[in-house]
């Protein structure tokens, strides 16, 4: 029962909620039942169909409807009282500044990506409002604390980036099927209906096999009168068959390996084409792209079936018939996406039928879709748990409760008797960029890399500011803005191409550049220190930057070859996966520790699955998977005091 304080303090919030999926749903009624009169929601994101089975304020009939406005209502049937305001938008909308934040008492994340994550943890420190963070992923789950001045921000201990593999390691030799995926998605899917002009390693300028002219064509590139079908074969034939042999004529790159087998159309193929015409027309609607459908067009309805050879090269088939004949408009244009349904099935059929040339084991549509699209299966009953435990430290904070906040973790299995685990929180970290606005080291070659290198590469990709204003001393380098005139704008594109020791003031070693994002209210200063060279397969960048901290997760392949048939990128590129689930914890010792070490006992009654997982930190809420650096560092911080 609340007492009449934590009544009081309640009914008096202002609550701002982000995101309204999978946590926000729970989060949302927990709050309305828990007596808070006034809260806001922030969700950019449509209601789908998958989200029905654990989002329990979604029907059927709210498909294609705002996640955030939808919540609002389904809540104020059985709590009309309150005040709910819906913003169906973009958290990192100009609109949501400091200003916006500032009029909170507490903001509740339950987002589902680390850069949305990263831009709010900096609008609160900046507007000085406590944050709640949280994340589920199955039966894991955790909420956070974060208070300025009192405890670590969400960005004090490091993130880490996508797990890769070298791109020799998908075009050549894959031993996986999460590499056969990531070859269909990133490569096959993206050079088919995706950007033209990006860069890919799909040896798009060598010629097919029944080419005899001296003309090297792009195979991937349609013919004049050259029908659909003929094409599909084209390009099957050609990824499938004919790379395949000419990786095979490298006798050194199988000499420890198992030989892959080329397949060919006409193998499988030759009786399905009069049984498949027909189909697309009657079987597949018009009206909605994301309803088409080469299972629903062929009959096969089971998404957990493994298909065999055959049928995998029907469905690709299939698939790429109704992109160029259902999906044209969209060609050229597409990313993957899990609930493309579609793109799915194109990327689960090509993924199967490499598997099936290098020997690897086949998956079902339902296990490729998990692979492809980063998922790990929600669990309904996770997210309330996580939903509650937000309020909890919500009325915390409104009471101003520091010494009993807590960090607190659900778990799988229990530790000392415990689903629940509770820890207290760290201090800031003092060498955390973002609220301690400790100085960050660039090792870079000041005579060779561009301005532009450093914006994209750095600024944004590493330190996750999208409107930066980039200063040496008391000249402006670069800024981006709606308020700059045509004058300003030619000025910093030109700035952008040039080196850094050539700019207007030059960015030599030992010079201290100073990075701001006006939006986030956030200042970085940066050390340059030039460097001549660098080992392009482990700082494939070309720079590498100190102070601030991101697990790197790239497998090694110990044995490089060529692309099939001759790959026209650099092997040392990395192409990313999914993360992996890794488990840490947090307890009550003062310092982290692995799961084994916290109950002193064996844990061999855990199951396998978790006995590999070996850190928890960053837990993302529904589908998406966020994991984290290996880092010594951090059993060295300290609880607040």
């Amino acid at each position: 029962m609340a007492s009449q304080n934590q009544l009081f303090s309640i009914k008096g919030a202002k609550v701002l909620m982000v995101g309204a999926g999978g946590i926000g749903c729970e989060l949302l009624k927990t709050l309305a039942l828990s007596g808070f009169q006034d809260i806001h929601i922030i969700d950019m994101d449509t209601i789908e169909v998958s989200n029905l089975n654990r989002q329990f304020l979604f029907r059927k009939s709210h498909v294609g409807q705002s996640k955030a406005k939808v919540a609002r209502d389904a809540v104020l049937k059985f709590r009309p009282h309150i005040s709910i305001t819906p913003y169906h938008a973009n958290v990192k909308d100009p609109d949501f500044n400091v200003d916006f934040f500032k009029q909170f008492n507490v903001v509740l994340n339950g987002l589902d990506n680390l850069d949305a994550r990263r831009h709010v943890n900096r609008l609160c420190l900046a507007a000085e409002v406590p944050l709640v963070e949280s994340g589920t992923t199955g039966f894991l789950g955790q909420v956070t604390v974060h208070v300025k001045g009192r405890t670590e921000c969400y960005e004090c201990q490091p993130k880490p980036a996508p797990k890769t593999y070298p791109v020799c390691t998908i075009t050549s030799t894959p031993s996986k099927f999460v590499h056969c995926i990531v070859w269909a998605k990133d490569l096959l899917f993206t050079k088919l209906f995706g950007d033209k002009n990006q860069e890919n390693d799909l040896n798009v300028r060598s010629t097919d096999a029944t080419s005899s002219s001296e003309h090297v064509e792009d195979v991937f590139e349609r013919r004049k009168d050259e029908d659909i079908e003929q094409y599909g074969r084209r390009i099957y034939d050609h990824v499938f068959g004919y790379n395949i042999e000419e990786a095979l004529s490298n006798e050194e790159t199988w000499k420890n390996r198992n030989r892959p087998k080329p397949i060919y159309s006409r193998d499988f193929l030759h009786d399905e084409i009069a049984q498949q015409n027909g189909n697309v027309d009657k079987d597949c609607a018009a009206g909605d792209p994301s309803s088409v459908s080469a299972m629903a067009s062929l009959g096969m309805k089971n998404p957990q079936d493994i298909w065999c050879l055959k049928e995998n090269s029907r469905i690709f088939m299939e698939a790429f018939k109704l992109f160029f004949m259902k999906r044209e408009k969209e060609i050229g244009n597409l990313t993957f996406d899990k609930d493309d349904q579609l793109a799915v099935e194109f990327v689960t059929a090509a993924a199967n039928i490499r598997a099936t040339s290098f020997g690897i084991p086949l998956h079902s549509l339902f296990e490729a879709k998990g692979i492809a699209g980063n998922i790990v299966h929600a669990v309904a009953t996770t997210n309330a748990i996580i939903a509650g435990l937000i309020v909890i430290e919500a009325i915390k904070v409104l009471q101003n409760d520091t010494n009993n906040y807590r960090m607190t973790y659900c778990l799988e299995h229990p530790t000392r008797k415990m689903l629940l685990m509770p820890v207290e929180p760290f201090e800031a970290n003092k060498s955390c960029y973002v609220c301690s606005e400790s100085p960050l080291t660039l090792e870079i070659n000041t005579h060779r890399a561009k301005l532009r290198d450093f914006v994209e590469k750095i600024v944004k990709a590493k330190l996750g500011m999208y409107f930066p204003l980039i200063m040496y001393g008391a000249a402006l380098l670069y800024e981006v803005g709606d308020d700059l005139d045509e004058a300003m704008v030619a000025n910093y594109a030109a700035n952008l191409e040039k080196v850094l020791s050539e700019l207007p003031s030059p960015v030599t070693s030992g010079t201290t550049v100073t990075v701001e994002d006006l939006k986030q209210e956030l200042t970085c200063n940066i050390n340059i220190k030039h460097r001549e060279e660098f080992d392009e397969e482990k700082e494939p960048d070309g720079m590498l930057l100190s102070g601030w901290t991101q697990a790197s997760s790239v497998e090694k392949d110990d044995n490089k070859s060529n692309g099939n048939g001759g790959s026209t990128s650099n092997a040392s590129q990395a192409v990313p996966v999914e993360a992996e689930d890794n488990v840490e914890m947090d307890v009550l010792s003062g310092k982290k520790r692995r799961l084994s070490e916290i109950s002193g006992q064996d844990l061999s009654s855990v199951t396998d699955e978790t006995k590999n997982h070996e850190k928890l930190e960053v837990v993302d809420d529904d589908d998406d998977l966020v994991m984290l650096d290996d880092d010594p560092g951090l059993n060295k911080r300290k609880r607040i005091q």
